[in-house]
């Protein structure tokens, strides 16, 4: 573990804010055999330490260690992605009530203003919530959205989108989301605009729409549920309308998520690689545009980390200190993958036949 770890200049026992501190005997036994896993499940439990954990995953995973380290756990989740489709109806809510139902005041005290849990946009903000507005009009603009619309958001979330487009663009919103603690804030928090908020599965949605969002939903969809998904997508969209799809993305095809990601954060998760995005939409739409703008997550991820620590002694008490270090190492580890350019994020949008002129590129 020494010398694996001196590849990606992180030493054991250093000053710097990205060595490693051993707190506990045993680490490295559950690092070579659960990988990830054991990892994040030993800091979990205090046996290791690392003041900036978004710095040290940066360097592990520049120095590509992660190859290096395939424990069982790796080969086992592959066995389940291939064999299983794991984003089934029955499975689709579970990630809702795991991760989304935490509470809703648990994740006003992280979030910007609007509640928008996605990468914002950071090429001329200074704050996090001028980021996220800059997002949330930079897909209205996109979408070429005019009052009287009616728009379809799969996995709306707190409704940040909608409400936006709302107040700014005169259209109406259906969202569709799995988690009913964001249904009941939606509606309690946006009952003077035109937005209708669903607890339901984007399957199960058959009206037409002038236009469709989707934006950090469709990692939960899963590899056999991609081409539904744009099936859906299509059924759904009117012949004239565009479809915007903003997600996470990996570099390159693997049919299985992260094990500590899948088990503590993300539950049935699965990052698609460009080339499953473009398989999936194959013969159904056409890429207008396609734009990554991943290097912001890094940004976002630790603005949401800073107002976290911030805020973390009103849920101190509730939540306790093994989901403390949990939700840090989530946050940290995360930036310090898109910092690497390990995962990226993605804004396509398509159209069902093309549009008439040359999609312009907006930024």
């Amino acid at each position: 573990m020494v010398d694996l770890l001196a590849e990606a200049d992180i030493r054991i026992g250093g000053d710097r804010p990205w060595d490693m501190q051993l707190n506990n005997t045993g680490v490295p036994e559950r690092v070579f055999a659960g990988g990830s896993l054991g990892l994040g499940e030993s800091y979990m439990d205090g046996d290791w330490d690392v003041p900036a954990l978004d710095e040290f995953f940066y360097r592990i995973m520049k120095a590509n260690l992660e190859q290096r380290v395939r424990p069982s756990t790796v080969v086992w989740q592959a066995i389940k992605s291939r064999f299983l489709n794991r984003q089934t109806l029955s499975r689709s809510r579970r990630v809702g009530e795991q991760h989304y139902d935490l509470g809703n005041d648990f994740y006003a005290a992280m979030l910007d203003g609007r509640m928008t849990y996605t990468c914002g946009y950071w090429r001329n903000a200074e704050t996090l919530d001028q980021a996220q507005e800059a997002k949330l009009d930079l897909i209205c603009r996109k979408l070429k959205l005019e009052p009287g619309m009616r728009i379809l958001d799969i996995g709306c979330g707190w409704g940040s989108f909608m409400a936006y487009a709302a107040e700014h663009y005169g259209v109406e919103c259906v969202g569709v989301t799995i988690s009913k603690e964001q249904v009941a804030w939606a509606k309690a928090r946006y009952p003077h605009l035109p937005l209708e908020f669903r607890l339901q599965d984007y399957r199960e949605v058959e009206e037409q729409f002038d236009r469709i969002v989707s934006v950090g939903m469709f990692e939960h969809v899963g590899h056999r549920n991609y081409r539904t998904f744009m099936e859906v997508a299509h059924r759904c969209l009117k012949d004239e309308g565009l479809f915007l799809l903003h997600t996470i993305g990996k570099n390159e095809r693997k049919p299985y998520s992260d094990p500590w990601i899948d088990r503590y954060i993300f539950p049935n998760g699965e990052l698609p690689s460009i080339g499953q995005v473009g398989d999936a939409a194959d013969n159904l739409f056409v890429v207008e545009d396609l734009h990554n703008f991943g290097r912001d997550y890094d940004r976002t991820l630790m603005a949401w980390h800073a107002n976290f620590e911030a805020n973390w002694p009103r849920f101190a008490d509730e939540l306790g200190p093994r989901f403390y270090r949990m939700w840090r190492y989530y946050l940290q580890s995360c930036a310090g993958l898109f910092r690497a350019r390990d995962i990226q994020l993605w804004q396509w949008v398509l159209s069902k036949g093309g549009t008439p002129d040359v999609f312009p590129r907006i930024s």
